[in-house]
């Protein structure tokens, strides 16, 4: 059996999650109130009691980086026989890869997402950006179609071989949802989000970002981490600073990098984070994969 970690990315947030390990553990209650003196606000509030805030990117961004760490630490201790031959993320669930590969910090990755949701929030003002998820149309088809599109509209994540999501400015995402359509998209969804991620409209913000990112010690990675850009493992302290910088605006490779893992041999995914976002996706890439979805301490048991 060969085992990949995967990590999900927002979108994944509920009210609550990860509250098993934290009442079991008291290491993790440490943990949690240390990431509080970090930042300077009390996260464990937000993720247990403040759904309303628990959404806005700012805070969804450190709380699922702190949430999928906690269940992974509970892992370890339960079950320490379990090595992955690669961790992933899908777009922010990179970061949780990365602190599962011992390259950041945990302390480092919470307090580097709640800057990098500010300012991806910051990046576009409110009603300019938009993001709509493609169903039932190829990606190269979809490549295609966008090129002719005036406007700037691209494609943010290869979810699936079934959904492709895009991102840019409102207007041209929203010509892209007609011609899309019209080319024989089985469903074309608006999302409910404000900030046009993994865009090149974020990419001015990611020089931002890059300032705050050399703040932070990057080791090198001891488990292989599977790029959302390149969808190859990366490893160096100087790749994954590389990846980190560009990561904002460059196109989240979700098909590829399960792809890569399965042709290297990853029969078992498991993933690592609150509800099954991943595990869904990855079902429609690999069919015979073995599936495993982590979210509290009874599921970890049953593994």
């Amino acid at each position: 059996m060969a085992v990949a970690f995967v990590f999900p990315g927002q979108g994944s947030q509920e009210i609550g999650m990860g509250k098993d390990a934290y009442e079991a553990y008291p290491e993790i209650q440490e943990l949690y109130e240390k990431a509080n003196e970090r930042l300077g606000f009390d996260l464990k509030k937000i993720i247990f009691e403040d759904e309303q805030k628990l959404n806005l990117t700012e805070y969804t961004q450190p709380a699922l980086v702190l949430t999928s760490y906690a269940l992974l630490y509970v892992l370890k201790q339960k079950k320490p026989d379990i090595v992955p031959k690669f961790v992933a993320g899908h777009s922010l669930g990179e970061f949780s890869a990365l602190v599962a590969a011992n390259s950041l910090d945990i302390l480092d990755a919470v307090w580097i997402t709640n800057i990098r949701g500010k300012l991806m929030q910051e990046a576009v003002p409110e009603g300019v950006g938009g993001m709509a998820a493609i169903i039932g149309l190829p990606a190269e088809e979809i490549e295609k179609t966008l090129k002719e599109i005036s406007g700037i509209v691209e494609i943010a994540n290869y979810n699936s071989y079934e959904q492709t999501v895009i991102s840019g400015e409102k207007e041209a995402v929203e010509k892209a949802m007609e011609v899309l359509k019209e080319k024989g998209a089985k469903k074309v969804v608006p999302l409910a989000v404000s900030v046009p991620a993994h865009s090149s409209l974020l990419r001015d913000k990611a020089k931002e970002f890059e300032k705050y990112l050399n703040e932070i010690p990057i080791k090198d990675a001891q488990i292989p981490v599977v790029s959302n850009i390149t969808a190859t493992p990366i490893q160096s302290a100087e790749e994954i600073r590389k990846e980190l910088s560009q990561h904002f605006y460059s196109p989240v490779k979700w098909v590829q990098s399960v792809e890569f893992m399965a042709n290297n041999g990853v029969d078992t995914f498991i993933e690592i984070g609150p509800k099954k976002v991943l595990t869904g996706l990855i079902r429609r890439i690999v069919k015979p994969a073995k599936l495993i979805n982590i979210q509290t301490i009874e599921s970890i048991e049953k593994l």
